[in-house]
């Protein structure tokens, strides 16, 4: 729905850690800026793992769409078809703090293991830096 905030969540094929690689994770950082990606959705909040993505986003068109435009752009970087078909959203209601589901989101790395301060980590944003 147009207008709506939304959490996206979206995997590799067979979780393979195509993000490992700074290239890799860099071109699916830059792809949720893609003009083409924007124009369905604006970014709040992003996060690339190793094996999946976390995406906070108010929506311009459709969903599918944004999704689908993403996932392709991210394909087309990397040289190949890495996503999972589908994907896992939730939209987020008015009264839920958007910041709050923003902290979340960039806390995943924290949580996994990856890094022990969220400062070392290269690929996540949030609009309310």
């Amino acid at each position: 729905m147009a207008g709506g905030y939304y959490l996206v969540t979206v995997a590799t094929q067979k979780r393979c850690p195509h993000f490992l690689t700074f290239e890799d994770a860099c071109c699916a950082s830059r792809s949720f800026y893609h003009p083409r990606v924007a124009d369905s959705a604006t970014t709040l909040s992003f996060v690339v793992m190793p094996d999946h993505i976390h995406w906070l986003l108010l929506l311009n068109g459709k969903l599918s769409e944004a999704v689908r435009c993403y996932k392709s752009y991210v394909s087309l970087g990397v040289g190949e078809r890495i996503w999972q078909d589908g994907f896992h959203d939730r939209m987020i209601r008015q009264e839920e703090d958007l910041k709050a589901v923003a902290r979340y989101i960039v806390g995943n790395p924290l949580r996994a293991g990856l890094v022990s301060n969220i400062n070392h980590y290269s690929f996540w944003d949030a609009a309310w830096l």
